[in-house]
């Protein structure tokens, strides 16, 4: 890998960076609790239903109906893609509540739990990166 090329801070006033993606690893972080928040709900609704529960799978679920998408967006594709419709719900639903917003908040709370019991990879090029600028 080359060395990234030099940046002359005086043509910046401000550099603004993105976390997710850019200096930290979090997108399997974000997968694995999609991946939790819909096969919960997916379980509870195959039991309920009587049906053949029908896991999320990361590869195509994710890839295809959530990644890169506002959180609510993300629900409401994901559900659409299974014939499932749920309530719009309120942002701030409990993440307990079958709602798209309450599913996106099960997620987040999940998101936010992996965090702090896990930390997060980061990308150790982009931290090279920021540590020559000072």
């Amino acid at each position: 890998m080359s060395p990234a090329p030099p940046v002359d801070l005086d043509h910046f006033e401000a550099v603004l960076f993105d976390l997710d993606g850019v200096l930290t690893a979090t997108a399997k972080v974000h997968a694995a609790c999609w991946k939790q928040a819909f096969d919960e709900f997916l379980q509870r609704r195959a039991a309920k239903n009587k049906e053949t529960f029908r896991p999320f799978n990361i590869k195509t679920d994710y890839e295809d109906y959530v990644d890169g998408k506002p959180r609510e967006d993300g629900v409401r594709s994901f559900l659409q893609s299974r014939g499932i419709e749920l309530p719009q719900g309120n942002p701030d639903d409990p993440p307990d509540r079958e709602t798209i917003g309450g599913l996106g908040n099960r997620k987040n709370e999940l998101f936010n739990q992996a965090l702090e019991s896990q930390g997060v990879e980061v990308f150790a090029g982009s931290v090279a990166w920021l540590r020559q600028l000072r």
